[in-house]
């Protein structure tokens, strides 16, 4: 409980106990009412423990009054029970409790909402606790701490055991274990090594690392993330703007007609009946218990803390949902679409043949592996892998990468291309055809064939779970998206139970595909979802109506293209998010109905005067409660 919250139980308690005191004055007749005196001492008492506990709600009214907004709760509430004080006072019955009453459980409901918006942002807060508070540099063979953002790129830093990593970098000594909860909601540590990428918001458990910064401290992974959070707020879903503009609408109305309840029924009694002025302050009395009751806080409170719980639920299972307006989308997916490698895949490609070679196996692999050696796709780390041997990048020069093509170089003075059969093809090159299922990778020099090499990539191990677990969630649809050759496709799509793939696609293709994807879609509430790396697929991630980024911790073009980002590499995250905003989206929905059902419901009673003002203030108070503790429910994933 924060120094507010203290503040505010402590107001709460001494109007409780002064109230207590003035109810047991009065019934033991210590000070009686009847007299000059007695009335004067009441009222007073009354008066000081009203302003006690409403005081800040008086103030805010009158403000918004001054500021030209004078229809939100704390007006409602001001209105209310100053009227009802003046009611008390009209009628001479000396009753001020009600409007005391109306006042404390509202602050009680206040205090109850803000204890429970405090406790959503603390688990959040928690959860993302990876914010570094310094970071270690080594000088004249003292460690002195520093603000992570005054480090440069490319200085070494110290992290010691215990101490979070607070700037991405690459480790240049040491090894260690790290602790990526935070990130992933997985407790399974990894191990760095020299060479090894390291993340910022990473905790180093056992050993001292020396890490060279590759990334300010404002371009970080952390900072990505945490910027990541703070802005999830302000994305707003549909249900929050229609609980937004309803309130705009219906505060005025029910002023208006809390107005007209009190003026209208009384008038036309004067009018056509002579006891027409015994009924004033019967009617006035219903217009006040009809603007208590009137109040949206219910609504107004309730769904945004939903939303915002949703998103601090998916956080603690290290799944990031940039805003409630893509926890909502997320929620009606109906298909799914998947890039392949690295993502139902492994990506970690491995050489299992050399066929139709027309030079020594090592030779063609040396080659293939030096004309790539600049690549940054997997396929270039198995050929880097699968040589073994020191890359001497002098070597090559006028290297070209054909997006969705492969590669082509000059390597000690000979013409180099390795790639695809339409990267063959387009350099008319006659090339072997190979019956293996695997990427393979067709080498020429100086326009003559060389031979091909086969790499073969491995499924996730729960990625066949993961299609099985986002059907038991409602997905009616599962495609794949590769542009590796028809047998790989097939092979992978038939392993894993996916409904239908398409193969050899370039990264313009698969946007075509999802085009087409999104034309066939039955109604607009049936989203399309596309799953990729969020690097080589960020157009397409743009393109669909939600952008998984999975697998791609630290990647810039993960976290700006995507709208949810999966902090690891398992695709059973999916279904998992899927299911999160379900059951978010479905406690929105309780509660909008819930407080509309119950405030629709009391509003009648209270114009009929079936119900009093101890009924108004569950109506407003208990109903806000309620709602506020049924969303909480949405931080349990």
């Amino acid at each position: 409980m924060n120094r507010k919250q203290r503040k505010m139980l402590i107001r709460i308690c001494i109007a409780v106990v002064l109230l207590i005191a003035a109810i047991v004055i009065e019934k033991t007749g210590l000070v009686r009412r009847d007299g000059t005196f007695g009335f004067a001492f009441y009222l007073v008492f009354y008066v000081l423990i009203y302003l006690e506990i409403g005081y800040d709600i008086l103030r805010k009214a009158f403000r918004g009054v001054i500021n030209g907004r004078p229809f939100d709760e704390c007006f409602l509430m001001a209105f209310a029970t100053i009227g009802a004080f003046a009611l008390a006072l009209y009628e001479k019955s000396g009753d001020y409790t009600e409007a005391i009453a109306v006042m404390l459980f509202y602050q009680i409901g206040e205090l109850f909402q803000s204890y429970a918006v405090g406790k959503s942002r603390r688990n959040i807060s928690e959860l993302m606790d990876i914010r570094p508070d310094y970071a270690n540099i080594e000088k004249d063979g003292e460690l002195l701490q520093v603000d992570p953002e005054e480090v440069e790129i490319g200085t070494v830093i110290v992290v010691q055991p215990g101490e979070k990593v607070p700037i991405d970098g690459v480790v240049v000594e040491g090894r260690s274990t790290l602790n990526t909860a935070a990130l992933t909601g997985e407790s399974v540590p990894r191990d760095a090594d020299v060479d090894d990428e390291i993340i910022s918001g990473c905790i180093n458990m056992t050993g001292v690392l020396k890490i060279r910064t590759t990334k300010a401290f404002g371009e970080s992974t952390v900072s990505k993330i945490l910027e990541l959070v703070e802005n999830a707020s302000s994305r707003k879903s549909k249900s929050e703007e229609f609980i937004a503009k309803f309130a705009r609408i219906y505060t005025p109305v029910v002023v208006y007609s809390a107005l007209a309840l009190a003026i209208l029924p009384p008038l036309a009694r004067t009018v056509f009946s002579a006891d027409g002025g015994a009924m004033w302050s019967t009617w006035i009395y219903r217009a006040l218990t009809f603007l208590v009751i009137s109040c949206p806080c219910a609504l107004v409170v309730s769904i945004p803390l939903s939303f915002f719980a949703g998103i601090g639920g998916a956080s603690r299972e290290g799944i990031l949902i940039k805003g409630s307006n893509y926890l909502e989308t997320l929620s009606q997916s109906k298909t799914i679409v998947f890039d392949k490698t690295g993502t139902l895949t492994l990506g970690v490609f491995e050489v299992t043949g050399v066929h139709h070679a027309t030079i020594p196996e090592e030779q063609l692999i040396e080659y293939a592996a030096l004309v790539e050696c600049s690549s940054s796709h997997p396929i270039s780390k198995s050929l880097q892998k699968a040589y073994g041997k020191d890359l001497d990048r002098s070597r090559v020069s006028e290297m070209e990468e054909l997006s969705g093509l492969g590669v082509m170089g000059t390597v000690d003075g000979r013409k180099v291309a390795a790639g695809n059969i339409k990267l063959m093809q387009r350099l008319g090159i006659d090339a072997g055809d190979c019956h293996s299922v695997g990427t393979i990778v067709h080498v020429a020099m100086d326009g003559e064939y060389c031979g091909h090499i086969v790499i073969s990539d491995v499924n996730k191990s729960t990625s066949k779970q993961a299609i099985e677990g986002l059907k038991a969630a409602g997905i009616e649809k599962t495609v794949m998206l590769t542009g590796d050759a028809e047998k790989v496709a097939s092979k992978v799509a038939g392993e894993l139970g996916i409904d239908e793939y398409h193969s050899e696609l370039l990264p313009a293709d698969k946007v075509q595909k999802v085009e087409q994807l999104l034309s066939q879609k039955r109604s607009e509430n049936d989203k399309l979802v596309f799953v990729g790396d969020g690097i080589n697929d960020a157009p397409v991630l743009t393109r669909a109506d939600i952008g998984i980024a999975m697998g791609a911790l630290g990647s810039d073009a993960a976290i700006e293209a995507a709208d949810v980002v999966l902090m690891d590499d398992d695709p059973l995250k999916i279904a998992k998010a899927i299911k999160i905003s379900k059951k978010c989206i479905g406690i929105v929905y309780q509660n909008i109905i819930f407080a509309l059902a119950v405030k629709f419901g009391c509003l009648v009673l209270g114009a009929l005067g079936v119900t009093n003002m101890w009924a108004a203030i569950f109506a407003d108070v208990g109903v806000m409660v309620l709602a506020v503790l049924n969303s909480i429910r949405a931080l349990r994933a």
